[in-house]
């Protein structure tokens, strides 16, 4: 039997939210000495920064060079940030600002774009998938939830760079407009506008797969 059902950009910006919650508490806890919290927001910083790198910087060893340095910057100054709530964002400009870097030490480089589907490397060299499983739900709605956001990536792998970038920080990263605007560096106006294109763009592609 298949499964008619179309993925929604609400519930993977409510999932956003809440893992937004999660990121800023540990924070918190690391600002308060926890070395566990430490381990455990390097893992998921990981997760994030890699796959945010791969979206921007376009190449794999640009992207890996990129989660590096967020990586270390997220070592040494998590327990500095003034507003734990704001961590995520810091976090993509410090990536996005790294890819830039990588770029401008390259010549010539080719535009080339890397699925989002790739696995990630985990701290012990393993390759994962960067989909974080809720063990609240039952096998037949990880593997529906599955299906859907397979879905909703080879969409967005159709989108243009610049609007794809845009509606993933916003729709399914949960960032809001301003934090978006701050992360790529334009108007909260340019970001509204490419994430209207966006949303019609992928409408179409979803009625199409």
């Amino acid at each position: 039997m298949t499964n008619s059902r179309k993925p929604n950009l609400q519930d993977e910006e409510t999932r956003a939210a809440r893992e937004g919650a999660t990121y800023a508490s540990l924070v918190r806890a690391v600002q308060a000495g926890d070395q566990r919290s430490m381990e455990t927001l390097l893992m998921r910083a990981q997760e994030v920064a890699y796959r945010f790198s791969l979206l921007v910087c376009g190449r794999p060893d640009d992207a890996d060079d990129a989660m590096q340095e967020a990586l270390l910057k997220t070592y040494r100054y998590a327990a500095r940030i003034r507003e734990p709530e704001a961590f995520r964002a810091w976090l993509y400009r410090t990536v996005r600002n790294a890819c830039l870097i990588g770029r401008r030490k390259r010549a010539n480089e080719p535009d080339h774009l890397v699925s989002l589907d790739e696995p990630v490397a985990d701290l012990d060299g393993h390759d994962r998938r960067v989909d974080a499983v809720d063990p609240a739900r039952d096998p037949e709605n990880q593997a529906i939830n599955s299906s859907l956001r397979a879905r909703l990536r080879r969409s967005l792998s159709s989108v243009p760079r610049s609007y794809r970038v845009v509606v993933v920080l916003r729709e399914i990263e949960g960032l809001s407009t301003r934090e978006v605007a701050e992360v790529l560096g334009i108007s909260e106006a340019n970001v509204k506008t490419r994430l209207h294109r966006a949303r019609l763009l992928l409408r179409e592609r979803l009625e199409e797969s």
